[in-house]
């Protein structure tokens, strides 16, 4: 069963939410004096382990249907990979069963189309990983890509998600929502900053 205060006690412990002295330009162009970084935490092969589990804890916890984890390149393909090994292993893999799904940053020029987007394209009903929102950019192009490829996608979950409006006016959530496609966020940086 996920533990909302165990993984928000996860995140503060690990400094992954950081308040700043000078403002800095997040990915999405807009400027914030907090920043959540989740790097650290995945360049610890001790700490991503303890992160899959959460992840996997939540998908469990809140029923979410997914043969394949795909991770936004490249912020969140090492999570994938890792929760993708574990959920297979759950799930009794065996040979061909189960995709590690992972994208390139940039498509190939020649081969099929599986090849040249992916290394390991997903199958079956897959569930797109992000690390950080703030304005969804980054998950609206890899999921019009993925959709694009042909991918059933299952639901979008985000580690942490920092509940700010886009510029339409709506949250991310709100968007995802309107548009079809479930949207669950492990953690909300408003409550953690």
């Amino acid at each position: 069963m996920f533990n909302q205060s165990l993984f928000n006690q996860f995140i503060l412990e690990n400094k992954v939410v950081q308040r700043l002295d000078k403002p800095v330009t997040l990915v999405s162009g807009r400027q914030s004096d907090w920043y959540v970084n989740w790097r650290d935490v995945t360049s610890d092969a001790y700490l991503l382990n303890k992160l899959t589990d959460f992840i996997l804890e939540f998908i469990q916890s809140h029923n979410i249907e997914a043969d394949t984890i795909y991770g936004v390149p490249e912020g969140a393909t090492k999570i994938a990979v890792i929760t993708g090994i574990k959920l297979a292993q759950k799930k009794n893999c065996t040979k061909g069963s189960h995709i590690i799904a992972m994208g390139r940053a940039k498509p190939k020029e020649h081969g099929l189309p599986k090849d040249r987007y992916f290394i390991g394209m997903p199958k079956g009903k897959t569930l797109v990983l992000e690390d950080t929102t703030t304005t969804g950019g980054s998950l609206l192009r890899t999921i019009a890509a993925l959709q694009g490829s042909g991918v059933e996608i299952s639901g979008v979950l985000v580690l942490t998600d920092r509940n700010e409006m886009r510029d339409d006016g709506k949250s991310v959530q709100q968007f995802f929502s309107e548009n079809g496609v479930p949207y669950y966020a492990m953690s909300n940086g408003t409550e953690l900053k």
